[in-house]
């Protein structure tokens, strides 16, 4: 009967996991904010509107929560199968956006498709129709050894994708999208020597592709010394070190920044880490740094919850969400603090960007509904869930 209820939605009485809803609305309300504050100075000089940023942004959260509350009403056996559908729709708008004059370019990179008053960054919805891919193709062989000719399929779809993104190009995607999809294998119970020749060959892949190409090769190499051209190649990591140090441990306040009147290029975009740490202190990174970590935590906690009650796919769409999450946020406010090289990678549900926002929402509302689902399995294995 729960299984029955289940596949036909969710209904409105039911309960779900309140506390990783919470803590995503508390990083959409507070990204929100950081948007309107870092943007604001931009925003009046490019269109004469202090908050035409934060309204955009506001209507795209507005948005991504609509399709996140229709998504949670969707059963996951649907995205099970239709996952090759949407492995195709993925690989199509990787290729239109390559076609002249369909892709929009921006700073060098055709990564946008131009979708009347929006643009659509074809990257962002891909990363979560790979994970949706792998947990379908990992379901299948659940309780299985998986062996090299289990990967040979996975592996050459990556491959296609990750050529179609670089050529973009897009360095940072690619490698968030691989290691996840490589983190997903593991779990999905790859053979040691297989991983670790897959891991290799990916991260060999990778280097070669960063120190082929100058500007990348650039970035790799500047990071370690932002202060030996603090005026060209070193500009934008050492405005955004200036910004956590002005920040101290509690900030100049919010809206005081200094760096986000344009000496902090993309500062409500990639860099809005650097704003918040100037205005919020460390205090407010590290609280943003422990909201993400229970969320992501939360969502290793439904993925074990799912596996432990035989729902593979479910679980292995939980892994692969949290596991691209994670890297991403790391990757992000790693780049933000000059441990890592510059990548074009935004902080989910944070950073301004609609695709970014809408993907990230339907990601989580996958979350919950795993949750929920397993719930409604009525498996004593949840009883763990419930008690957090």
């Amino acid at each position: 009967m729960a299984a029955r209820g289940a596949a036909r939605g969710m209904p409105v009485h039911a309960g779900m996991d309140l506390q990783l809803l919470g803590t995503a609305l508390a990083l959409l309300a507070l990204g929100l904010v950081m948007v309107g504050s870092a943007s604001i100075s931009v925003a009046e000089h490019q269109h004469g509107q202090p908050f035409y940023f934060f309204y955009r942004q506001a209507a795209y959260i507005v948005f991504g929560l609509v399709l996140a509350g229709a998504v949670m009403r969707i059963p996951m056996s649907f995205w099970q199968r239709s996952n090759t559908l949407w492995l195709a729709v993925g690989i199509g708008l990787l290729v239109a956006v390559l076609v002249p004059g369909v892709g929009r370019e921006v700073n060098g990179s055709v990564r946008w498709l131009p979708l009347g008053v929006v643009r659509l960054q074809v990257s962002e919805p891909v990363k979560l129709i790979v994970v949706l891919y792998l947990g379908a193709y990992l379901a299948r062989r659940a309780g299985s050894v998986i062996v090299a000719k289990d990967l040979i399929e996975p592996i050459a779809l990556l491959g296609v994708i990750s050529l179609l993104l670089l050529l973009e190009p897009d360095f940072g995607a690619t490698a968030v999208i691989l290691t996840t999809a490589l983190g997903m294998m593991f779990l999905g119970g790859v053979k040691w020597r297989h991983f670790a020749l897959a891991l290799v060959v990916v991260t060999a892949c990778l280097a070669t592709v960063a120190v082929l190409s100058p500007y990348r090769f650039q970035r790799l190499t500047v990071f370690l010394n932002p202060w030996s051209d603090p005026f060209a190649s070193g500009f934008q990591l050492t405005q955004a070190l200036i910004a956590f140090g002005r920040g101290e441990w509690f900030g100049v306040g919010l809206g005081a920044s200094v760096q986000k009147l344009f000496y902090l290029p993309e500062a409500y975009t990639d860099f809005l880490v650097a704003v918040l740490g100037e205005e919020l202190g460390l205090a407010g990174v590290v609280a943003v740094i422990a909201l993400f970590a229970f969320m992501i935590w939360r969502a290793f906690v439904i993925a074990d919850a799912a596996g432990r009650c035989g729902k593979w796919f479910a679980a292995y769409v939980a892994y692969g969400v949290a596991m691209w999450i994670g890297l991403q946020v790391i990757i992000n406010i790693g780049v933000n603090m000059g441990v890592l090289p510059t990548k074009g990678l935004t902080l989910p549900l944070m950073s301004y960007g609609g695709s970014s926002i809408v993907t990230t929402c339907i990601a989580v509302a996958l979350l919950l509904r795993v949750q929920y689902e397993t719930r409604m399995s009525g498996a004593s294995s949840l009883k763990e869930v419930k008690a957090w």
